[in-house]
């Protein structure tokens, strides 16, 4: 392994709340390193700015490099560990940030940068920054000899939402990917198929660091709950629109909540998505290519529960009906309200995973289950709301 810039020491017996499944006795002794340095992308987003802070106020870290296209958030910038960051703001597709980041030899390298909200009429530079920016951050990891793992964002909409997905099917890490025709699955899916490619060239050439995916599930929390309450349909379910011709249209249509027969979610908290990033970032963990769904278990969200949250009734739609209508809010918005194509698909059929693996390999218990992460204002950035 390499270690040239950082220390390390041993620990004796770890929670095993973090460890215990899947070690071998052995690792009771867990390897932890001191003078840590982590490369986080997407320092501005959600996920990305968590991470940044509670990383950077533990004493093993000796500094991050963090990396987004857009302007640092007031979350990292007045954090009181701001100067063990620096934050770069350029697009991983540019590669401007590669001689720094040779230089900086990170050990860690964590990936959650992502243009999530499709681009109107721009697929082409969407991609771009998408797959071709994330084949840049893979070339880094598997020719940088600093990095010992590497941990990768996907999402369990890669699945595919289709008519005959069926409410009470839990889909397990082994089963394959579908194509769906909605962008956003159908790029991370692609993304996980070069990861895997260049993982196994890589290996193949003698290096021996470690792979993390991790598939969330919806990720929501107090942080999250204000971007959902803003934007897409909770933000209409909410009366939050700006008004307008269409806004209004869509307030109208909305006054109650529009549900087909299939419609399921599971939410996962960003308490628990940042502490499973921490458990692969700052544990000696078995593995080499290591896929996780992470979802927690129990029961999943259904439209009455969605009615429920913001105070109004149900009323059943057909995938038709939804289909026509993010059709027509996508283009007379031009993108505003976030009804890409194909996203009508999630709507309308089910996706539910087994978030198990996880804790049957490492231990790791879910601290809040899908519905109270969904309806609950806890968690550690309660005071931002």
């Amino acid at each position: 392994m390499h270690l040239k810039q950082s220390e390390y020491y041993y620990l004796e017996l770890e929670d095993k709340m973090k460890i215990r499944g899947g070690l071998s006795a052995a690792s009771y002794f867990v390897l932890k390193y001191k003078n840590m340095k982590i490369f986080i992308t997407g320092g501005a987003g959600y996920i990305g700015a968590m991470l940044v802070d509670q990383f950077s106020k533990r004493e093993d870290v000796e500094k991050i490099i963090t990396l987004d296209k857009e302007p640092e958030t007031d979350l990292t910038k007045n954090s009181p560990n701001r100067n063990k960051v620096e934050y770069l703001e350029m697009n991983t597709v540019d590669g401007g940030w590669l001689e720094k980041l040779k230089e900086f030899a990170p050990d860690v390298v964590i990936h959650t940068a992502w243009q999530i909200r499709h681009m109107y009429g721009d697929e082409k530079t969407e991609w771009e920054w998408n797959i071709d920016g994330s084949d840049k951050i893979f070339d880094f990891v598997f020719s940088a000899p600093s990095v010992k793992k590497l941990i990768h964002f996907s999402t369990v909409a890669s699945y595919g939402a289709f008519p005959d997905n069926e409410m009470n099917h839990f889909y397990k890490e082994s089963e394959a990917f579908r194509e769906s025709g909605y962008l956003y699955a159908e790029e991370k899916r692609v993304c996980e198929e070069h990861l895997e490619e260049r993982y196994k060239k890589a290996k193949e050439s003698g290096w021996n660091g470690q792979v993390f995916i991790v598939r969330p599930a919806a990720i929501t929390g107090p942080r999250g709950r204000y971007d959902r309450i803003r934007f897409g349909l909770q933000s209409a379910l909410s009366g939050n629109l700006k008004r307008g011709f269409v806004n209004n249209i869509v307030m109208l249509l909305t006054s109650f909540v529009p549900v087909t027969k299939k419609w399921l979610r599971q939410y996962i908290h960003e308490d628990d998505v940042c502490d499973i990033v921490a458990l692969f970032t700052f544990n000696n963990l078995e593995g080499s290519y290591e896929v996780f769904n992470i979802s927690p278990p129990g029961d999943v969200v259904l439209g009455k529960d969605m009615a429920e949250a913001v105070g109004k009734k149900t009323i059943p739609i057909y995938p038709w009906m939804a289909r026509i209508a993010f059709f027509f809010f996508w283009h007379a918005t031009r993108g505003k309200i976030p009804t890409s194509p194909g996203s009508w698909r999630g709507y309308s059929y089910p996706i539910a995973v087994d978030g198990s693996k996880l804790t049957k390999q490492y231990g790791y218990e879910y601290k809040f289950p899908s519905k109270e992460a969904f309806v609950k204002n806890e968690g550690r950035y309660k005071v931002t709301l």
